[in-house]
């Protein structure tokens, strides 16, 4: 039974991101063992292709934990993962539904308990999650902007939860290991904006076997606060800031201040007028490529492929004139 509310709005998904707002589809997982709490939990509806009363799931010998087994929907096998589980929850529901998620070129169904409802909000109201908290989350949502009393939203980390349960589908080691070397003009870096901790981690991993200097940032906020600082050294210095800053890499989604944002903000400062921003995202898609092209964006790279990232940034560069 397909109770999928998404055919229809997920076509504008994009569209509202690249104007500073984020729908997230909410949905419980259950009451939670510790605080005996039903918490609210998110996901970006432009990783859901769609929400199904759970099918029979197939165990599979010598699983991971958390890892439930192989559903069937419309023909395709798709591992899914039992997130009550993974939260410390206890279904309080007779049905159990499945989110069947698309992403960084994966297909994967998470279970939950409770599908709630759609929300939209503006990203600044997507806050990041502090060091205290699960990993499973990249950021807590106010759900009801800046009213005092707003409902909160935990959005779950979900390159993270898919690395911690199935973790053979993202081990890059061996395609790090063939990629080329890049030397960017001396005193430059390259500043990278991610949110999500193992995406991050990638990332770096990726940057450090090309043997090119860079900054790791949590978000977008952070990233725009590195380039303003940046330009003040680089104008104290008789610099631009284009001379400290090779080239921003960016994800789009981002509590504070999200990709789409930082691009376009970069894009129509003339203090950074020089510097190529490539998108690098796990929300694949023409419309989201098309988006981060209107704002200014030179290159749109998916997740997680070492060697089509590495070769967008060389190719950037270049194109630029920008290596030495």
């Amino acid at each position: 039974m397909n109770i999928s509310p998404l055919t229809e709005k997920k076509h504008s998904v994009a569209g509202q991101s690249a104007s500073g707002r984020l729908e997230l589809l909410l949905f419980r997982l259950g009451q939670a063992r510790d605080s005996k709490q039903r918490e609210l939990f998110g996901i970006n509806v432009f990783k859901v292709r769609e929400i199904v009363v759970a099918p029979h799931i197939t165990s599979i010998v010598n699983a991971p934990p958390h890892a439930l087994g192989l559903a069937n929907v419309r023909g395709q096998l798709i591992p899914v993962i039992d997130l009550p589980g993974l939260a410390a929850c206890d279904p309080q529901t007779n049905t159990q539904i499945v989110l069947v998620t698309e992403f960084a070129r994966t297909t994967q169904a998470f279970l939950v308990d409770e599908v709630v409802e759609i929300v939209q909000l503006e990203w600044r109201h997507l806050l990041a999650a502090d060091s205290s908290s699960s990993m499973l989350l990249s950021g807590v949502a106010r759900i009801d902007g800046d009213t005092p009393d707003s409902r909160l939203a935990q959005v779950l980390d979900v390159e993270q939860i898919l690395r911690d349960v199935l973790p053979g589908g993202n081990n890059n080691s061996d395609k790090n290991a063939s990629l080329a070397k890049l030397r960017l003009p001396e005193g430059s870096v390259i500043l990278a904006a991610e949110d999500s901790a193992v995406a991050r981690m990638l990332v770096e991993e990726s940057l450090k076997a090309m043997g090119v200097q860079f900054v790791a940032l949590k978000n977008g906020r952070e990233a725009w606060d590195r380039l303003i600082s940046l330009q003040s050294e680089a104008l104290a210095q008789g610099k631009r800031a284009r001379d400290k800053v090779a080239l921003v890499l960016t994800d789009l989604e981002m509590p504070e201040m999200d990709g789409f944002t930082l691009t376009r903000n970069i894009k129509q400062d003339a203090r950074f007028a020089g510097i190529p921003v490539i998108v690098y995202s796990s929300l694949t898609g023409t419309a989201s490529e098309g988006h981060a092209s209107s704002v200014g964006a030179d290159a749109y790279v998916a997740k997680f492929e070492p060697h089509e990232l590495a070769d967008s940034i060389a190719k950037t560069l270049a194109e630029r004139h920008l290596l030495p």
